[in-house]
Order: structure tokens, then sequence, then C-alpha cells
């Protein structure tokens, strides 16, 4: 994985919850991004996780008791306080958000949030009843006024009672890629333009029927995101889906392949970066009914006609400009690969084998081989589909330096 945090000192309060135990997978992937990582824990946090376990994962000793003999000559909790880039506390419960609203500093995690002046990022986890108590939710406003950071929690089945609400403790992935956006590489795009085309299309068959896919925008919304936290100026064009739009991003929203083509080549000659992520429809209906279709006989009959080929367009006028395609395939990936990307003028072509376990349509996480335009090939573990987008923004960044 890419260091993406090296350099970075992320000090982790982990309260007594339950959801104690995901903060153990949040240390682990904020290593594997290089970060130096400091764990504090609760008196109650370590009847849930063995101080060892954490310990064992950031390789440095872990803090609980505030007046156990400091590792080092200073003072502990002033220590990690100046060293944080960040203090991430996950889970927080009701306790430490009272604890910080009301100034009390009584263990050595609410000495150190007390004592730092990096951003402190809450990740609240705790029964939906006591999450949603009105001194809870006034707490959290009162932080959030005073500049401390929120993640909001996740709504599902609580580990503990079983019940149904909001309160979980979001993913360890989302926890990481919210750190990621706080206190994350330089932003080595700063002042580029961007494109990216993320989705599905729909071609109507009628006013109630299209031709569609699987595609969920969630790799391409992934890489406008990373690019926007990069510094890039991001104009992203999307299919329907059913997800969050990325903050800062231009979205222009299209259904059709011939929309979709119209919406980028009304804007390519403005950008440095070109990454068509859609699954774009190949055909379209060469007629669409007015009205709707009614079942009639055993089988219906669609004549289909091809759409425009947009990344294949765009490599006939891309200039200096780096293009980037996605191929998602079911049999000779490479095979296919290669002759897309150098059918199409394309810089790189990041190729999935849709039928691997996830990876490929809908999926969280993705299993990707980059085959760039100089014959070399990166082969990518299965890794979300940020830290994927992460990779690719990476060679993108190999390119453009090349390019000064």
């Amino acid at each position: 994985m890419d260091g993406l945090l090296e350099g970075k000192c992320v000090v982790v309060g982990v309260c007594g919850g339950i959801a104690a135990y995901k903060a153990v997978d949040v240390v682990s992937r904020l290593k594997k991004h290089k970060a130096e990582v400091h764990v504090i824990m609760t008196e109650s946090a370590v009847k849930f996780v063995a101080p060892l376990t954490f310990q064992s994962i950031s390789g440095n000793p872990v803090t609980s008791d505030m007046f156990s003999e400091p590792k080092k000559w200073n003072v502990e909790h002033i220590s990690l306080a100046r060293k944080a880039d960040i203090m991430v506390i996950a889970p927080a419960t009701a306790n430490i958000l009272g604890k910080v609203c009301a100034g009390i500093a009584d263990d050595m995690l609410s000495t150190t949030i007390m004592a730092t002046n990096a951003p402190v990022l809450f990740v609240p986890a705790m029964n939906h009843a006591m999450y949603e108590n009105a001194i809870v939710q006034q707490n959290i406003s009162k932080l959030g006024s005073l500049g401390y950071l929120f993640m909001e929690p996740d709504t599902g089945l609580m580990a503990a009672e079983g019940e149904y609400g909001k309160g979980r403790l979001p993913e360890p992935q989302a926890i990481v890629e919210r750190i990621l956006r706080e206190v994350g590489r330089a932003k080595d795009m700063e002042g580029k333009r961007v494109l990216v085309t993320a989705g599905p299309t729909r071609e109507p068959i009628d006013p109630v029927r299209f031709i569609s896919n699987h595609s969920s925008g969630k790799m391409g919304y992934a890489i406008a995101e990373a690019a926007i936290k990069r510094g890039a100026r991001v104009d992203l064009i999307t299919g329907p889906v059913s997800i969050p739009k990325p903050q800062l991003a231009n979205v222009i929203n299209v259904n059709t392949a011939e929309e979709m083509h119209k919406a980028v080549f009304e804007r390519y000659q403005q950008q440095d970066v070109l990454i068509m992520v859609a699954a774009v429809a190949d055909y379209r209906c060469k007629n669409i009914e007015g009205r709707k279709i009614k079942k009639a006989g055993e089988s219906l009959t669609l004549e289909l006609v091809k759409n425009p080929d947009i990344a294949a367009d765009l490599g006939k006028v891309k200039g200096d400009r780096i293009l980037v395609g996605f191929g998602a395939e079911t049999h000779d990936l490479e095979k296919n690969a290669v002759l897309k990307l150098n059918s199409k003028n394309m810089d790189i072509i990041a190729a999935n084998d849709v039928t691997q376990d996830g990876a490929g349509f809908g999926t969280d996480t993705n299993i990707v081989k980059l085959f760039k335009r100089d014959g070399s090939v990166v082969e990518l573990p299965k890794m979300s589909k940020r830290e994927v987008a992460e990779s690719i923004l990476n060679e993108i960044v190999k390119i453009l330096s090349e390019k000064k």
C-alpha cells in the first residue's frame, strides 16, 4: 500500500465500548499507509481489547495510565499532544464527549485532547438511544462549534444489544479515508484540471424501460474524491447513481451515452487529465417507443445501433492530455486491455476481471491491473476502491512530472 500518511503522526484514542475491536483494524490500515501511530486507551477500553494487541500492530507502547512511568523524559500527554498531526477518537463514547465538552481532563486521553493543537476527530459509537439523547447531541453540537471534527455513526444492528438504530462505528476503511482527507499526502495535483466519467448510462426503450448495467459509480466517485483531495479541480460527468456526490466536484448529470459524449466534448479541451470510468452502454435502441410497450407474444425484438465510443474519440484529439480508461473484463483480460490501450491511444488502462470475488460492479473493493503506455504493468492486490483510486493517481502524477 502507498505511504499516503508517511511522515504523519496519528494518535488514536480508544474508549470503552464493544466497537473498540474495530479500532484494531483502523490502526492496522494506518500503518499500511506508513503513518506513525500511537494509541491511548481509557481504563474501560482495556477491558474490551488488550493493550498488547494495539502495541503489536502500532509498533509503539500503548498508553492508558496517566501516572505510569513515561517512556521518555517528556511529560507523556504533552509529548503525544505536540507530536500528533491528528487525533482520532474511535470509538468515542458519550463519556469522553461529555468530559471534553465540560473541560474535564482526568485521564490520559482527555488530558491529551485538551493539550493538543492538532485536529481532533471524534467517531462516536454507542447505543442508539444514548446517541439520540438530547445531552449527547448538545455536547456534539457544542464541540463541533468549537472546531472539533465528527463522523456520524452508521445505522444498523447494535452488536451488544441486538437493537437496530443509529450508533454503530463506521467501518475502519471509512475512518481511515476521512483521516486521509484531513492530513493525507501533500496536494501533488494542485491546479490540475481533471475530468472523470462515472456510473452507468441508460438507453431508453420506451418511457418506463431502459438498457443499462450494474455500475454503481463507486470507482469513478472514489477517483474524483481522491483527485480533489490532492488539489485538482474536478469535473465529474455521472450517469444515474444512488451514492453521495463528492463535495467540491463540478457534477454534470447525464443519462445516455450520447449525453455523456456531448458533455465530455464540451469540456475536454480545458482538462489536463481525462479519466473514463463510466460503464457506457455500447448500443442504444434505434427506435424509442413513445408509449409503454405492452406485453404481446412470446418474444420481443429490439433493433440496436452502436453508441459513440467516448474514449476512442478522445484518443484521436487528446493532444498532450493524459487519457486513462477502464476495462471491465470476464476473460482474456491482458489481451483485451492492451488492445484497448493501443487502439484508443490511452496512457493507462485499469483492467479488472469482474468475475473475481471482491472486484467489479457494486463492491467496495476492486482488484485491478494497470497497463501503461510504456509496456509496464502495475498489479494491485484486492483493496478498497479509494485505495485503487490513489494508486491510479500516483501513476498519473508520475506522468505529469515527466511532462514538466
